[in-house]
């Protein structure tokens, strides 16, 4: 007589693999390099006296990167200890991804030979910001394990931020004249037709990366891993 062996399912309390493991780790230094990064460019410009918080911390760069940071260290601690990613983390992991790759893409796409009338720092952390931690961000999504089907009903989450964002850039830049990035001064060629122009183009940009991103873990949930052969 032959038994049948019925395969296991892993459980959420169940210890991570070495592969979750690896990348938790590569989560928390991916984190602290992207912090790192932020608190040299303050460091830079503070000892050449060009620090202006309110100007620095406004970019969208900056504090969508200070969100990585935090969702990366979580994220990456989480997988030291647990099998799987909660659900309200994934989410935003999926709302923050978004905003990475689009810093990623736009300032390759539209800011990278703007040639600055302001401060020029050391240019190491520009790239991290901009190429190395979008990069990483996309590929951790992909490829690390832990990671759950997200439902359709969190897409939305990734519009709440850049939406608030957007208002708070104009508003800001009516006011003082200081507009974060070139594309969103109306004084630009084609006025506030272009800068709206420009808003709803990097939207939709937002909303298709997190709709496909929300499509990946659905076709391919990373949630569970196998057991371990015994």
């Amino acid at each position: 007589m032959t038994s049948t062996v019925i395969p296991t399912v892993a459980s959420d309390s169940a210890s991570p693999s070495a592969l979750r493991r690896l990348s938790g780790l590569l989560r928390i230094a991916m984190g602290l390099l992207l912090f790192a990064s932020i608190i040299t460019q303050i460091a830079d410009q503070l000892w050449n006296d060009a620090f202006v918080a309110t100007e620095y911390f406004g970019y969208f760069t900056i504090q969508s990167s200070l969100m990585n940071v935090v969702v990366l260290l979580v994220g990456g601690s989480l997988a030291l200890r647990s099998r799987v990613d909660p659900q309200l983390l994934t989410a935003v992991r999926m709302s923050v991804l978004t905003y990475a790759v689009v810093t990623g893409v736009v300032y390759n796409a539209l800011l990278r030979g703007v040639v600055s009338d302001g401060f020029i720092g050391v240019g190491w952390p520009n790239e991290v910001l901009h190429v190395w931690a979008p990069i990483f961000i996309a590929l951790d999504w992909i490829l690390s394990p832990g990671r759950p089907a997200l439902a359709w009903t969190r897409f939305g989450y990734a519009l709440i931020y850049p939406v608030l964002w957007v208002v708070y850039a104009l508003l800001r830049g009516t006011l003082t004249g200081f507009y974060t990035y070139p594309f969103l001064d109306p004084a630009q060629p084609g006025g506030y037709l272009a800068v709206a122009l420009y808003v709803l183009g990097i939207a939709l940009f937002i909303a298709g990366l997190a709709a496909a991103a929300i499509a990946a873990s659905r076709i391919r949930p990373r949630a569970l891993e196998p057991e371990p052969a015994v």
